[in-house]
């Protein structure tokens, strides 16, 4: 019996998911970093490299995944307008993945996303539409798909189900295996931002599936509806104000968000990210935009409790995205003066930290 000939639209498909797969395949793996810690504290830390992949943050991951999810659903075919609500990293990478198949682009944002982040969206050939408020973004995006007769993609609601959370090289899975030959190969916490909530709902439930003892740490910003939202158990809870650190925390509990998965959540103040962001470089020589900085402000406070308990082992962590893209923001210390965001009080408290290992912010 002769196979049936596909469609026209299922051979596009299969070319397009070919494609990106082959994108994958050529990536390398991204670099766990072993951060340089005082020997007697007893304890590791690892970050993660997010920025290494080829479209320059975590989201690259995100991105990947909910192209492959379009694609597989019928949702994405030749021809089909890309629409996005983003602040910024995620549009960045769906831009790359839309080129890389030939498809238009248009990334619906705030007028305050980073210079360098709609850059680097035009450069892969993408299109920014402007609102004047966060919550406008979603309702724009969708208008916008419909009106053109493309696909939203919807990050806030497909991220937490769009990557396999059992394996299949997502990142928790990445980071169990780069971990193998180390003196702690089970950290004792995982620290991540929430943007969509997909990156902790993917790593809290793989660290079920699979047993492991580790807990998931969740960092949240100022005006960010995802630290109240998980301690008063209100899945509606919603701030009304931006968050002022670019890439995450939102102003409502978005559904990809997944509470149940994670054992702690701890609220950083912005300025607080800044100053950790700022302590990274001079610690390291990594320069890491401010999300990263909000994992590490996190990051030492949990490290700070284990010491405190006699505890041994590791904790790991992100670096979301590459300091360059906030030469004009969060490194730029005219415009850190202007919105209330100097770290001289916070980084007064990681010096304290560093030189005694005890936590007093």
């Amino acid at each position: 019996m002769e196979t049936p000939a596909c469609t026209p639209q299922r051979s596009w498909a299969d070319w397009a998911l070919r494609r990106i797969e082959a994108e994958n395949n050529r990536s390398a793996d991204t670099h766990l970093y072993a951060v340089p810690l005082p020997e007697d504290w007893g304890v590791q830390l690892y970050l993660k490299d997010e920025s290494t992949h080829r479209s320059g943050s975590l989201k690259h991951r995100l991105a990947r995944s909910l192209f492959l999810f379009g694609l597989v659903n019928g949702w994405i075919s030749e021809g089909t307008t890309i629409v996005e609500a983003s602040s910024g990293s995620t549009a960045v990478s769906e831009a790359y993945f839309a080129r890389l198949i030939g498809l238009p682009f248009v990334a619906v944002m705030t007028a305050s996303t980073s210079a360098e982040k709609i850059a680097l969206i035009e450069e892969y050939g993408g299109t920014c539409h402007f609102v004047d408020s966060a919550p406008e973004v979603y309702d724009v995006a969708a208008d916008l798909a419909a009106t053109t007769g493309g696909h939203y993609m919807d990050q806030f609601t497909y991220a937490e189900r769009a990557t396999d959370w059992r394996g299949n090289n997502n990142i928790a899975e990445s980071i169990f295996d780069q971990l193998a030959m180390e003196e702690h190969p089970v950290p004792r916490w995982i620290v991540v931002g929430a943007g969509t909530g997909g990156t902790s709902a993917t790593i809290g439930r793989y660290l079920r599936y699979y047993r492991h003892p580790t807990q998931l740490a969740v960092v949240d910003p100022e005006n960010s509806a995802f630290y109240p939202g998980w301690k008063t158990g209100d899945p509606s809870y919603c701030t009304g104000q931006p968050s002022r650190i670019e890439g995450i925390g939102r102003s409502r509990m978005e559904p990809s968000f997944v509470p149940s998965v994670i054992d702690d959540m701890i609220q950083v103040p912005d300025a607080a990210s800044v100053a950790a962001m700022i302590h990274l470089h001079r610690l390291t020589g990594l320069r890491a935009g401010p999300s990263t900085g909000t994992n590490l402000w996190g990051v030492w406070q949990l490290m700070a409790r284990m010491m405190a308990d006699g505890e041994r082992g590791s904790i790991v962590s992100l670096m979301c995205d590459g300091g360059e893209r906030y030469e004009g923001s969060y490194n730029n210390p005219q415009w850190l003066a202007e919105k209330g965001l100097q770290p001289g009080a916070h980084a007064a408290t990681l010096e304290r930290f560093f030189a005694s290992g005890r936590w007093d912010g």
